[in-house]
């Protein structure tokens, strides 16, 4: 705690006016207890932050090309992502000669999210159920990590429960490429969003 000290008056007559001078001492022990206990106290009962990750459904490894799964035409969306945040999508695996390539963006009205829920409204109609869309995303090598960031969380929010991230490109992918930016075409499936 505080102690004070005092000295004690001497005889002289001139000393009792005098202010005298008084030293004090704080003991500080018990206000740093108090300090760890309270420290140690929020430390416990505070929770702290959960990551923010999301989880990525893998397949199995198979060593026949005969077991893997195969995706329908009607149910796949395939997404390219390009350079300045640029967006093609067409629809189907590209194994059809007659693919048309749209091109769009993340924007919230008329972008990449109106594309996904219109497939898949199309899908489950034609297919059953909400689980049978297939995405096959490919970022080019000019992607930005950001564009494969903002894919993946549309495919989250969206519910899209199996997309996989292919790298290769073929060529007449980039022809359709090629051909979106010079003539661009509205998708009339979109129902004139």
């Amino acid at each position: 705690m505080a102690d004070v000290e005092m000295k004690e008056p001497g005889g002289g007559r001139h000393q009792g006016t005098k202010s005298k001078k008084l030293s004090t001492r704080i003991d500080m022990t018990p206000m740093v207890d108090v300090a760890f206990l309270l420290i140690t106290f929020f430390m416990l009962t505070t929770t702290l932050q959960k990551p923010k990750t999301m989880n990525l459904y893998l397949p199995e490894d198979v060593k026949n090309p005969e077991e893997q799964n195969k995706v329908k035409e009607s149910q796949a969306l395939t997404i390219i992502l390009g350079k300045d945040h640029q967006v093609y999508y067409y629809y189907g695996t590209g194994q059809e000669p007659n693919e048309r390539m749209y091109k769009t963006t993340f924007a919230n009205k008329g972008g990449i999210r109106d594309v996904i829920i219109n497939k898949w409204d199309n899908v489950i109609k034609n297919s059953g159920g909400r689980d049978s869309l297939v995405a096959i995303i490919k970022p080019m090598n000019d992607a930005d990590y950001e564009d494969v960031v903002n894919i993946l969380d549309e495919m989250n929010i969206n519910g899209v429960q199996k997309y996989a991230l292919v790298d290769s490109i073929y060529d007449f992918e980039k022809n359709l490429m090629k051909e979106a930016d010079d003539h661009p075409v509205a998708d009339p499936t979109l129902n004139g969003q």
